[in-house]
């Protein structure tokens, strides 16, 4: 029987249901206060959101503009002194918000990327054990010709995290930069190829 187009293999479907529960616990561990935060930001963030302020800023200045004429009272007269505070105040919260929303979308982000880091050692580790094998392999193996490979001999050993961090940590900005003989001509400094 032949897998229809819509089922995936075990190993990817696995992938997506942890990355999926990595999502729900960071959503199920947020505080109430998170929540609401994060509902607002996202409603203020809705195209039609501007719309709504756009209305509202006009009809505030129609009102005061036309409530002379009218024999009303300006309850903001031009210069708009209420409304400017009213948007400044408007605009601190909107950026609280942001900063808040911003926050609680960091702590996902870092704990993507120590997902991240620990399956980049774990690939890194069975490479380092597949070389191994396929060498053990080779110098078992009575038809394959016997030879030194110190390549393959460095590559089968796996590099550990905290030598190189060690490592990384006691390199200046400058030691970690790549000079400028050794970029290709045909990039620029952003890395994207030129035409």
């Amino acid at each position: 029987m032949a897998k229809s187009k819509a089922e995936l293999p075990s190993h990817i479907e696995e992938t997506i249901t942890t990355i999926a529960k990595l999502h729900a616990d960071h959503d199920r561990q947020a505080a109430l206060p998170e929540r609401l935060v994060e509902r607002l930001t996202k409603w203020i963030g809705r195209p039609s959101s501007i719309g709504i302020l756009t209305v509202a800023i006009s009809a505030w200045l129609g009102v005061n503009i036309f409530a002379r004429p009218f024999g009303r009272t300006q309850w903001d007269a031009p210069p708009f002194d209420y409304l400017q505070g009213l948007l400044t105040l408007l605009a601190l919260y909107v950026t609280i918000l942001i900063l808040i929303t911003q926050r609680r979308d960091d702590k996902l982000t870092a704990h993507r990327d120590q997902l991240t880091l620990q399956l980049a050692i774990l690939g890194e580790q069975k490479s380092a054990k597949i070389i191994a094998l396929l060498e053990e392999m080779r110098v078992d193996h009575p038809h394959l010709p016997n030879r030194i490979d110190d390549d393959a001999n460095a590559m089968a050993v796996s590099a550990d995290p905290q030598t190189m961090l060690s490592m990384l940590g006691k390199k200046t900005p400058e030691q970690t930069s790549v000079p400028k003989d050794d970029i290709p001509e045909n990039y620029s400094q952003t890395g994207i190829e030129r035409i």
